[in-house]
């Protein structure tokens, strides 16, 4: 319809030529219609816009070729993409678990030997060339939320991450919280003991300084308040500067504590955290996001150590 409008605004002229007393002829002599004018073109003259039928062309193609992508034209082409597409998301979600799977036993890389680092590093070096979030900081709402500690190549939390330093008291967690809304960010330490458990936490912000790279300047430092248990758990022995101590002897005196400890953990608890400030020299950092999606995220830092951090409720954390 679109068609017949299109030529309906040029105006058209019909010439007809009959002598006055002719008849009408039943079997127009061929000297009246010259073949050749059956297949030239028409011609065109000022003022005039003749047509034929000859010139249109119908074609007719069936339904299901249509809407067939492999004989549809470019059809092919995005059929082999989103196939490619599809293989690169299920090659990635392979590396992830392989990742996840070799950092088990690896106490968050304090206990790795050397060849569980170099397969660990060939994983995250594999994982990096498939990130699906180029520019994290440009996707604050990936950042946004609470991350734990999977692995560290950072040397500086190992003292930390050691479980001889201080008898019978354990990190139980290491995390770092982002809040993207006021571009705050919060690192903390869980650590665990027989009679409480406590955290000590720096508060810090961040600026945006590339697609990839955040400005972390540290403001404060925080010590959680001790949360008491109500149960005391003696184990069978503790390590402390590499030796075996037995504490079965003394399992028996522990147990008269547990009453007293019940009732010191109400008023302990309800004393606000200790704060104390940083200093301004040390106090600065930066990050660079090398891979994130939603379970996810590899950062490295200034000195070169890569971190490996998994999203909070992530299934990923429940191997």
């Amino acid at each position: 319809m679109a068609t017949v409008q299109f030529f309906n605004q040029f105006p058209c002229k019909t010439r007809v030529q009959c002598p006055s007393n002719s008849k009408p002829l039943s079997k127009p002599p061929s000297s009246l219609v010259p073949m050749s004018a059956l297949t030239r073109r028409p011609s065109f003259s000022p003022g005039e816009f003749a047509v034929s039928r000859s010139d249109f062309r119908v074609r007719v193609i069936d339904a299901e070729d249509e809407l067939d992508p492999e004989t549809s034209e470019g059809g092919g082409s995005a059929l082999l993409m989103a196939e490619e597409a599809i293989e690169s998301v299920e090659e990635t979600e392979v590396l992830k678990r392989s990742l996840v799977d070799s950092l088990y036993g690896t106490d968050r890389g304090l206990s790795a030997s050397s060849e569980t680092r170099a397969e660990i590093g060939d994983l995250i070096t594999q994982l990096e060339s498939k990130n699906p979030t180029p520019a994290p900081t440009d996707a604050l709402f990936l950042l946004n939320g609470k991350w734990i500690l999977a692995y560290t190549s950072f040397v500086g939390l190992f003292p930390l991450l050691s479980r001889g330093i201080v008898p019978l008291v354990k990190v139980d967690e290491i995390s770092q919280t982002i809040d993207s809304d006021n571009f705050t960010v919060e690192n903390s330490v869980l650590f665990a003991g027989p009679l409480a458990t406590t955290s000590i936490s720096t508060n810090a912000k961040f600026e945006i300084r590339s697609p990839k790279r955040v400005q972390i300047k540290f403001e404060e430092g925080v010590i959680g308040t001790p949360q008491l248990t109500d149960s005391i758990e003696i184990p069978e022995y503790v390590e402390f500067l590499g030796q075996k101590i037995d504490l079965t002897p003394i399992r028996g005196l522990l147990t008269s504590v547990q009453d007293t400890a019940t009732s010191v953990a109400r008023t302990i608890s309800s004393q606000p955290p200790l704060k104390f400030s940083l200093p301004g020299d040390s106090a600065q950092s930066w990050l660079l996001t090398t891979y994130l999606d939603k379970d996810i995220r590899i950062s490295r830092g200034d000195g070169g150590s890569v971190f490996v951090l998994i999203k909070e409720g992530s299934p990923l954390l429940n191997p």
